[in-house]
């Protein structure tokens, strides 16, 4: 063990990693929002959607460095008596889960079209590519409001919350997939001319083994960076949907729907209500965003 961790710690990556001090603060920062958020449940001093611990009474008290702020609350509460720091935690986790489940749905689905517009070529690939044409030339929060509200359409009302968190996920995913399809059709084409290919098609592998198993392989490296920066668009379009009241259910809030919620009480006088979810969210996305164009530039060959 201790010679993998020797051997991780020499190589070029962690070298990369270890001289640029904007990416290092990063990742670290990025770590901390991920143990708090996935470890919510017993670093969160409150659970705040277990109503029987809510007191209303505590409803829209200050963070705790204002007047009339308790310690028991850190960064004070929202108009239910919930406290925010705790719900922070929580609708992270929601938020993560929902960008992660999207990212993985839609790095799959654009995997395989990608491979296969760039190994098939011909109408398969003019087919593919041109479907990607007409979604890039909409904004990904127009796709996925547009596929929402089919769902949502297509579903009786009591069963909308039920059916939230895989529309949601489903909307983004597909919302998204245009980006990896292109990338990994670009890399396909300069692939399939490789001798490996060649050699393979001669001692008879068939099409899909070599797209899975020796072309995909040498593809993956380009889409594991933009994997990186499209968790944060990912997140980013969540808590959109979210703040426009058709992401999440109530009982489930991410950190959009804390911002729309906390949004009510902004001039009010409440502002921790909107602002501290508001600041975690720039956080997180900020993070995974550095990490991403860290990552970027140290698989990039050109610039090594």
């Amino acid at each position: 063990m201790g010679t993998v961790l020797k051997r991780w710690w020499n190589s070029d990556l962690c070298w990369s990693w270890r001289h640029a001090p904007v990416a290092m603060v990063a990742t670290v920062v990025l770590l901390l929002l991920l143990a708090g958020s996935f470890g919510a449940g017993w670093v969160a001093p409150h659970n705040p959607f277990d109503l029987a611990s809510i007191e209303l009474l505590d409803a829209l008290l200050p963070p705790v460095w204002e007047d009339n702020g308790t310690a028991k609350y850190l960064l004070g509460t929202d108009s239910q008596g919930r406290d925010l720091y705790s719900a922070l935690l929580y609708g992270m986790r929601v938020s993560l889960l929902i960008g992660l489940a999207s990212v993985v749905v839609s790095m799959l689905l654009g995997i395989v079209l990608g491979l296969l517009s760039g190994y098939v070529g011909g109408r398969v690939d003019a087919f593919i590519m041109r479907v990607a044409d007409v979604q890039l030339s909409f904004p990904a929060i127009l796709i996925a409001l547009l596929i929402d509200g089919v769902a949502r359409a297509a579903v009786p009302r009591e069963l909308h919350e039920v059916i939230a968190f895989p529309v949601l996920i489903g909307a983004i995913a597909l919302a998204g997939w245009p980006q990896y399809a292109r990338t990994v059709r670009g890399s396909t084409l300069v692939e399939k001319n490789r001798e490996y290919v060649q050699a393979a098609r001669v001692i008879g592998v068939s099409s899909p083994a070599i797209m899975f198993q020796h072309v995909l392989p040498n593809v993956m490296g380009p889409v594991l960076v933009l994997a990186t920066v499209h968790l944060a668009t990912a997140i980013i379009t969540e808590a959109t949907l979210s703040f426009l009241g058709v992401g999440v259910p109530p009982t489930s809030p991410s950190l959009g729907t804390l911002i729309r919620i906390g949004n009510d009480f902004l001039f009010s006088g409440e502002w921790w209500i909107t602002i501290f979810p508001g600041a975690a969210l720039v956080l997180l996305v900020l993070s995974v965003n550095l990490v991403g164009d860290w990552l970027r530039d140290a698989l990039n060959p050109r610039l090594n």
